[in-house]
């Protein structure tokens, strides 16, 4: 196993890497049984859109609007007119879960030595909440928005952001993402990248190229070599 050697920092994205964006649906018994994969699925890609044409555009728009407008468009497309539904959709969006393996993953991270972070399109509030709802306030070191540079992955100034924030350079970062789209713009920036292919997403065809490809993140700790 070839390691990654000069890391000081991990840095994590957030939703679908750290928390299971799946769970808000999965969660809520009044949404029809046959509808709940379309639901989840349309949420999410429309999500991603909206985010990639709002930078395109240069009219941002926090997260937190960006996943109303999206749920809105999805329940609109799947006939679903339920405004007490979207009400509780969008509060699980707020306390998503970990994934099982990420507390464990974390601790063995820090005690190894390495720094953690998130880096997220997720606002402040969103992610403040989703961090202490999983109980991993203690786990990470800084938690880096968008909001910050008003603008979403992938553009490179948010990652340029990130650096500048944990006072490292981009070979020393080790990005972890279950995005491939994500995990390719981070390694094309420069920073070293832990696919966490969580989905069985095929490869993009997009500059850049990740390190290692893992399915879990219970992996990562033993593809890190410990920082000197």
């Amino acid at each position: 196993m070839r390691q990654v050697t000069g890391i000081r920092v991990c840095v994590f994205d957030a939703y679908g890497t750290v928390f299971d964006f799946a769970s808000a649906v999965a969660r809520c018994d009044d949404i029809p049984e046959d509808k709940r994969a379309a639901l989840t699925g349309l949420w999410r890609d429309k999500q991603l859109q909206y985010t990639w044409l709002r930078s395109l555009q240069d009219r941002y728009a926090d997260f937190w609007q960006v996943t109303g407008d999206a749920l809105d468009f999805t329940l609109d497309s799947l006939g679903i007119a339920a405004p007490a539904l979207r009400h509780r959709l969008m509060g699980l969006y707020e306390t998503l879960p970990a994934f099982p393996e990420v507390p464990d993953t974390l601790r063995r991270l820090k005690q190894t030595g390495f720094a953690t972070a998130i880096l997220s399109n997720g606002s402040p509030t969103m992610l403040d909440a989703a961090v202490r709802n999983a109980g991993l306030h203690n786990l990470f070191d800084q938690v880096l928005s968008a909001d910050a540079v008003r603008i979403f992955k992938t553009h490179p100034r948010l990652y340029e952001y990130c650096l500048q924030q944990l006072n490292v350079e981009a070979k020393q970062v080790s990005f972890q993402s279950s995005n491939a789209w994500d995990a390719y713009a981070a390694s094309a920036f420069g920073m070293r990248v832990v696919w966490c292919n969580r989905y069985g997403q095929r490869r993009e065809r997009l500059p850049g190229e990740p390190d290692h490809e893992v399915r879990s993140l219970a992996e990562l700790p033993a593809l890190l070599a410990p920082p000197g």
